[in-house]
């Protein structure tokens, strides 16, 4: 079976074409080889794929005949994907709430609204000099 669609049959990828495209930008390794999405995938391969900053590591253990539901997928592939990759990810997004809280940065309409009512009209009149 193609490597493209098997990473597409055990749910890897959302679409086949997908797939291709993570092949053809070489972010699919077999056996330590970049590969093709032509290239024929066996039992006992190991394949290694870049994938939302996670390097996934997976050997084959048997190739589907067509997608599968979420509970088999197991059956097909043995993830060997270190825990550290997941607990990376996990540290990114925690590093990206310390910079930037939600609903800090420029004001919506409504909140300048608010501002403005809150502040009152005399605000404006004040800033201005007279010529």
């Amino acid at each position: 079976m193609r490597i493209d669609k098997y990473l597409w049959c055990i749910r890897y990828y959302k679409t086949r074409s997908i797939a291709t495209e993570a092949a053809k930008k070489g972010h699919i390794t077999v056996n330590g080889q970049v590969a093709k999405p032509s290239r024929e995938v066996f039992p006992t391969d190991k394949i290694t794929l870049r994938k939302d900053q996670i390097n996934y590591k997976l050997v084959v253990l048997d190739v589907p005949l067509n997608r599968l539901g979420a509970k088999l997928v197991d059956l097909y592939r043995k993830d060997e994907t270190p825990a550290e990759a997941f607990e990376h990810i996990a540290l990114m997004k925690l590093s990206k709430e310390h910079y930037r809280a939600n609903g800090t940065g420029r004001p919506t309409k409504k909140e300048r609204r608010d501002i403005d009512d809150f502040i009152g009209d005399d605000f404006d009149n004040e800033n201005v000099e007279e010529i």
